[in-house]
């Protein structure tokens, strides 16, 4: 089997060199395990940070180990109770065209539940829960807000912006960083305005957008939109902070925003989270995912990259913005 491991750890931006592609043997189920043969696999921004070798949320990938991540495949060996051979399951062995899990690492999924298996990496996976907690418990989203969500184009922000839509938003606003992505928010999802953030400052195509401030925040990004939003964000603002993928590469950590202040004189509340600590949320999550999806009120657009070979350049193309939806590759 084929299997991609870290090479090197990058110095700002990754590049194809701190990859490699290696062949080891299948490994075989234990007693309480699985053999699963993946399908897809997710490539997403936050692996940039376990390519470094620092104390974060989660531990940094290890030169010479396979990396790994979300992925969903076949069940083509058993020896756990209550999960059968040809089960579809979901799980964080990726990069890798056969994994070994424990039981209870795996989540058995239905295959006629979703217009793809790739769903279950995206909307109805870690994807969709992160955009549903950021939202709902974080910024604690209520019906009549007006909503800014940065990295609207790309597979959290997309489906955040169209949960605040279903839920009531007063004004839904998306960043994006082409004018193909523009479109796609305004005519696809439904969001009400939706900008450029390279065609201008991101400050005043905000305000142009809001003209009567915003309520919630959604931040994929950091950096200028972060300081756009603060000077934007009304009275007793939300701020759900998901990201920051302005600053992944960046070899010196970049400036605070410079009018943090205000968030005091507006009582703002800017709150981080971890969507893995929000997993009892996922069957309310499900069960209206499941339906928006069903009566075709959410798009689930994901940007498929064929091979296990091309999953390093799919990785690189999520930090350079290349994806529209969801990036998943298909092995």
């Amino acid at each position: 089997m084929k299997e991609i491991r870290l090479a090197s750890r990058p110095t700002g931006w990754p590049t194809a060199a701190n990859f490699e592609i290696a062949e080891t043997p299948v490994p075989a189920a234990g007693d309480g395990q699985v053999l699963i043969r993946n399908l897809y696999m997710s490539v997403d921004p936050y692996m940039r940070g376990r390519m470094n070798d620092a104390k974060s949320y989660i531990a940094p990938f290890q030169v010479g180990a396979p990396l790994d991540g979300a992925a969903i495949g076949e069940v083509v060996e058993s020896r756990a109770e209550g999960i059968e051979v040809g089960a579809v399951v979901a799980h964080g062995y990726g990069w890798r065209e056969y994994a070994v899990a424990d039981a209870n690492r795996v989540r058995v999924v239905d295959p006629a539940a979703a217009p793809t298996l790739s769903a279950y990496l995206g909307l109805l996976g870690m994807t969709g829960l992160t955009a549903y907690v950021g939202l709902l418990d974080i910024a604690r989203f209520r019906e009549g807000d007006t909503v800014f969500v940065s990295g609207a184009a790309g597979a959290v922000g997309s489906v955040a912006g169209q949960i605040a839509r279903l839920r009531g938003a007063k004004r839904v606003i998306g960043s994006a960083g082409s004018a193909e992505k523009v479109r796609h928010l305004v005519e696809d999802l439904g969001f009400d305005a939706a900008f450029n953030y390279k065609d201008a400052p991101v400050r005043d195509q905000l305000r142009a957008a809001a003209p009567d401030g915003i309520d919630v925040y959604f931040d994929n990004v950091g950096g200028d939109h972060l300081e756009a939003a603060l000077g934007s964000l009304n009275k007793f603002g939300r701020v759900a902070l998901c990201g920051a993928i302005a600053q992944y590469n960046e070899e010196v950590p970049p400036a605070g925003p410079r009018n943090l202040g205000l968030a005091v004189g507006k009582e703002l509340n800017l709150r981080g989270f971890i969507v893995g600590n929000h997993n009892h949320r996922m069957p309310d999550f499900l069960a209206e995912a499941s339906a928006w999806l069903r009566d075709g009120q959410i798009s689930a657009r994901e940007t498929v990259v064929e091979g296990l070979v091309n999953a390093p350049e799919a990785f690189l193309g999520v930090l350079r913005g290349e994806n529209i939806g969801k990036m998943v590759v298909r092995l």
